[in-house]
């Protein structure tokens, strides 16, 4: 070995025994940085401290003490059970004479606001529509008429439902003489009515097969809706302003047409009294 390579290894092993100095001196300046960090915080703010402990004491002198069946520090524990009296109880008792403010503002707040004249036409709608459904079901149980005509108060408004066996023959649009009385009845309660009356007419999925007047089951409800807005119009000489009529064939099923009470069922005529005000 040469002497070069002797007096290297001889500097490496006193450069690994020096290392421990590193650690030691980190050690050494951060305990002098916590020294230094405690001697900081041993003096206190006098001024501050004053402050926060007057504040502290007037919270827990002004506290209800939830042990005693208070309401705690907040006021809101146990409103309704604690037996000490509030704080803003207290203080209020003391001025008796004294009104608190805002209390005409609080005054006017309970007062109901008074209705506009639309919302006062809907509430007299309303009623209207209500007194009309107590009259038609008194006059279909009075007459035995509950498995013709049903009466139903529906979102869009009161619907009157006929069945086409009591107002119409099979395939036909023309009206039976025996209907005739109800329609009459239902004629004389629309007179003073400020909405619209909508006729519709359904049918079941069967098609047509013959007829000599109707092409599809589209042609036969319109046209069965139409004979009531007709007899309405000209028998009853009703306003033409208040009605509408459509003709919705199948689209509009309430029973299964896959049986024969379904197809019954959906074989029929509704007259809706709608929730709605005319436009004057």
């Amino acid at each position: 070995m040469t002497d070069r390579q002797a007096r290297r290894r001889a500097g490496n092993r006193e450069n690994n025994r020096d290392r421990w100095l590193i650690t030691y001196a980190d050690l050494i300046t951060l305990l002098l940085i916590f020294f230094v960090m405690m001697y900081a915080m041993s003096h206190l703010d006098t001024e501050k401290f004053d402050v926060v402990n007057e504040s502290l004491q007037l919270t827990f002198k002004s506290g209800d003490s939830i042990l005693e069946q208070g309401s705690g520090l907040t006021g809101t524990a146990d409103n309704y059970k604690h037996k000490n009296p509030d704080v803003e109880t207290n203080q209020s008792t003391t001025n008796t004479n004294q009104e608190p403010s805002g209390s005409e503002d609080s005054k006017d707040a309970d007062e109901p606001k008074e209705l506009t004249e639309r919302e006062q036409a809907f509430r007299k709608q309303e009623q209207e529509l209500q007194s009309l459904m107590s009259v038609i079901s008194k006059y279909v149980s009075d007459n035995e008429l509950g498995d013709q005509i049903f009466v139903a108060d529906k979102p869009q408004g009161i619907s009157i439902t006929l069945s086409d066996r009591f107002v119409f023959d099979t395939g036909n649009a023309d009206l039976k003489p025996s209907s005739e009385p109800a329609l009459a009845k239902l004629a004389s309660l629309f007179h003073n009515l400020n909405t619209t009356v909508s006729i519709e007419g359904h049918t079941d999925n069967k098609p047509i097969v013959y007829s000599p007047k109707y092409r599809d089951n589209w042609e036969l409800s319109g046209a069965r809706a139409l004979s009531i807005l007709r007899f309405f119009l000209d028998e009853e000489k009703l306003s033409p302003d208040g009605f509408q009529y459509a003709g919705y064939a199948d689209t509009h099923p309430v029973g299964d047409n896959a049986t024969e009470l379904g197809r019954q069922t959906n074989r029929r005529v509704e007259i809706i009294v709608l929730r709605q005000l005319q436009e004057e």
